[in-house]
């Protein structure tokens, strides 16, 4: 029989799930709520059942051989989820254990921001690299560092949380409850304050003073922004700044090949390459300068998720 591996995604709300085999293609993808419920139990039921009814058509031609997750608070050591402020199950979910009782097969977990490096490494441009860094523009910032072909975890298993690096002593208030980190300035969310503060700073003509902030998004700004609007232009440069500045930081301790921008603000392509990487050559030591390569995603929209789950899940059985 063919091999294949099932590779999840879990979102705060929705959660990803697809049947990938060994040369990345993605054989099924769909989704479920995540949210529907606090038992961790009653959700992975339903994911069960409908991972099952989605394989149906492939089973008498497909063996599954494991399962990847991507999480928010992922460990990829111990395969639980811990304390993820966006989920409903409290505390520390032995998550793996879980599904691995179900499914019988190899499980590996992580947080999503290492499963997308992962992904960028089996299918997307980091093919042939050994030193890489991705970083997720989402909701906030995640980042996955990938030396020597593999992803740092740190002792912990939660090294990399280059969203919570300080960019503003005492600046913005961030998720995580500290001031001033990267995220609260370079993310879908910090892009949309930056949006608000330069409105409330100017008085430049912008069809974003029509838009509430709840309804604010950023494909909204990147929408303005191609329309020529000034607001939104300058949101992305001043994220451009705070983000290049940043990693310029970065490159100094790992040195690496290239720097790949994932998820929702990456879609704004040059709106936030230009001035990300015009701030981050500026800032570097001139012995890194022109040697970094800033680069959208090889993953794409479609199935980057699972794709990134999945990769996670084929290097360990390759292993």
């Amino acid at each position: 029989m063919k091999e294949a591996v099932i590779g999840i995604d879990i979102g705060g709300t929705f959660t990803k799930y697809g049947i990938v085999d060994r040369n990345g293609n993605c054989l099924v993808e769909n989704s479920v709520s995540t949210d529907f419920t606090d038992d961790v139990n009653e959700y992975l039921e339903n994911l069960y059942k409908n991972i099952e009814k989605s394989f149906s058509p492939f089973a008498s031609e497909y063996e599954i051989k494991g399962v990847g997750i991507g999480a928010p608070n992922g460990n990829f050591y111990n395969g639980t989820i811990e304390y993820a402020p966006n989920l409903k199950w409290k505390g520390v979910v032995p998550l793996s254990n879980l599904v691995q009782k179900h499914y019988k097969v190899p499980v590996a977990l992580t947080n999503d921001a290492n499963a997308a490096a992962m992904g960028e490494m089996l299918f997307g441009g980091a093919k042939g690299m050994k030193d890489f860094i991705v970083i997720t523009l989402g909701t906030g910032l995640g980042s996955g560092i990938v030396v020597n072909g593999e992803v740092v975890y740190g002792h912990d298993g939660f090294a990399g949380e280059l969203g919570h690096i300080t960019v503003r002593p005492d600046g913005r208030q961030c998720g995580c409850g500290r001031m001033g980190c990267l995220e609260a300035y370079a993310s879908a969310t910090g892009i949309r304050r930056t949006v608000y503060k330069f409105l409330a700073d100017s008085l430049d003509d912008s069809e974003l003073r029509n838009v509430s902030f709840n309804q604010l998004s950023a494909d909204m700004i990147t929408k303005h922004a191609n329309k020529g609007d000034k607001i939104a232009i300058d949101a992305f440069e001043y994220t451009g700044h705070v983000l290049g500045q940043k990693l310029a930081d970065i490159v100094a301790c790992f040195s690496p090949e290239a720097i790949f921008l994932f998820g929702g603000l990456a879609k704004a392509g040059d709106f936030i390459l230009q001035p990300t990487r015009k701030h981050m050559e500026s800032n570097m030591m001139p012995i890194f300068r022109g040697k970094v390569k800033l680069l959208i995603s090889g993953l794409g929209e479609v199935n980057a998720a699972v794709m990134g789950a999945s990769a996670l899940i084929w290097n360990e059985l390759d292993k």
